[in-house]
């Protein structure tokens, strides 16, 4: 009888390429914070890069085609006060994208349509609610303005980035700091991965866990845990002895796992990056120079090695481009944005095809920009599958809409109960007063960035004596009418 020796698979040819120096960006300062996130976000219009920055936290946004050289006095996204360290684009609008600081603070920007021209520090809306760094950000995969934020406070948050609205708090479920969090297919569930080894599978609105497996991986190094397009979970992590592993879990089984593999010693946390198309995981470690490709089937062991691609510089983060992309034409499957120290560079994933025609085994329908539900539907219960579109004829992207943040005006109590008129303003002419110490502190702020205005003589003089007169508690009064003003 026929025994087949190499397993059938059309992606086991599947090569990388790194492309050249001058479609590469170049003279990038990539940030060196320690923290295990990927550093780069991805979509069909632009490349978000973290940097170093002084006084607070940026990160770059570069139209795809810019590359080259970046001037270091090209434009920056700066309204955080601490470094940046994660950012994901909108899978619904091009243009939007979200970042988590070490300010506690998630911000989200509308990005022109054609890059930045100068540098942008008034995002749309600030998202406050964490009382620790925030350290996850991603969207939701088919609800319009659905924002999910994890923190060190060990709290996930998700937001209506319509409203600036916190709609569901995630508490006392994790003891420890959340390594990862993963929407599945229809954004109806979310899987974490925690410090306390625990892979939990949770559905958000319900507020309950469905699913968890402690010790999925016995290491102490950080795990990742994502979800796959049938429901199955994937994680990376580490052995009681270092070794990095890979493992295949059910949500509705998870006492044992579907499938275990041992990679090697090598102490970089695993970056899974999941193609619902192809069924194929592609693992970058960070600090590792290389990214090994496994295809995930029904048949053991479920999780097949299928090749590994190196280079000779290490990555400090990578980038993965949406399916909508890629260059159908060249048989592209994948496209990375490895990030060096100073260096941003794509790397292409080809399977080698000799026909010229559209290979519809390669490009099935896969998910599209437009949204299957708004946020509101979704937080009353709803689900939505992605609305896939064909790649036949090349992704062609349409007009996105301006997000728009609708808040809802929490003075509005406030000024109903307060019928009484306000005091009328003091006048120059009064001496020293306490102030109260936000006042001070606002002052203070906008004396510093030269926004305090000099009506006389006294107020100039407080303007000099406003770090002595802070301690003490007094402030003239001019000073705090030119503020009001």
């Amino acid at each position: 009888m026929f025994r087949r020796v190499v397993r059938a698979s059309k992606f086991r040819h599947v090569f990388g390429q790194a492309l050249k120096n001058d479609q590469c960006y170049d003279d990038i300062r990539v940030s060196r914070v320690t923290w295990d996130s990927s550093f780069c976000a991805v979509n069909p219009k632009f490349v978000a890069i973290i940097i170093e920055a002084s006084g607070g936290g940026a990160f770059l946004v570069l139209p795809l085609n810019k590359s080259g050289r970046i001037d270091k006095a090209y434009p920056t996204v700066c309204g955080h006060t601490g470094p940046v360290l994660d950012i994901d684009w909108c899978p619904h609008n091009d243009q939007v994208i979200a970042s988590g600081s070490e300010d506690c603070t998630v911000m989200v920007w509308q990005i022109p349509e054609n890059g930045l021209v100068t540098g942008l520090s008034e995002p749309v809306v600030v998202l406050e609610g964490h009382s620790k760094r925030v350290g996850i950000i991603t969207w939701h995969p088919t609800a319009r303005n659905v924002l999910l934020s994890a923190g060190c406070d060990n709290l996930i948050i998700i937001w209506n980035v319509g409203t600036g609205e916190a709609m569901i708090q995630l508490e006392d479920m994790h003891p420890d700091v959340i390594f990862s969090a993963c929407w599945n297919r229809n954004g109806s569930l979310i899987c974490t991965a925690c410090k306390d080894k625990t892979i939990r599978v949770i559905d958000p609105r319900k507020e309950e866990i469905v699913g968890e497996k402690e010790k999925a991986h016995e290491g102490a190094r950080p795990m990742r845990a994502i979800f796959l397009s049938d429901g199955n979970v994937f994680t990376t992590g580490f052995s009681r002895m270092s070794e990095r592993q890979l493992a295949l879990w059910n949500p509705q089984a998870m006492d044992e796992a579907i499938s275990v593999h041992e990679m090697d010693t090598s102490n970089g946390v695993l970056l899974p990056f999941y193609d619902p198309d192809t069924n194929v995981v592609y693992l970058c470690g960070k600090g590792d120079s290389s990214i090994r490709y496994f295809e995930i089937t029904d048949e053991a062991p479920f999780v097949h090695y299928l090749n590994t691609f190196t280079t000779k510089e290490p990555q400090r983060g990578m980038g993965y481009m949406p399916k909508r992309g890629l260059d159908v034409n060249k048989c592209e499957i994948a496209r990375f944005y490895k990030l060096h120290e100073r260096k941003c560079e794509p790397i292409i994933m080809t399977v080698p095809r000799k026909s010229d025609l559209f290979q519809d085994d390669l490009y099935p329908d896969t998910a599209g920009p437009d949204c299957a539900i708004e946020a509101e539907d979704w937080f009353e219960g709803k689900n939505g599958e992605p609305i896939l579109i064909s790649l036949k004829n090349g992704y062609v992207p349409g007009k996105n809409r301006d997000l728009k943040v609708v808040k809802k005006n929490i003075l509005d109590n406030k000024l109903r109960a307060v019928a009484a008129p306000s005091p009328p303003r003091p006048q120059h002419s009064c001496p020293r007063r306490a102030q109260p110490w936000p006042l001070l502190r606002s002052a203070a702020l906008a004396c510093n960035h030269g926004r305090l205005g000099c009506c006389s003589a006294a107020c100039r003089r407080s303007m000099l004596t406003l770090r002595v007169l802070r301690d003490t508690g007094a402030l003239y009064a001019c000073s705090v009418e030119c503020l009001q003003e």
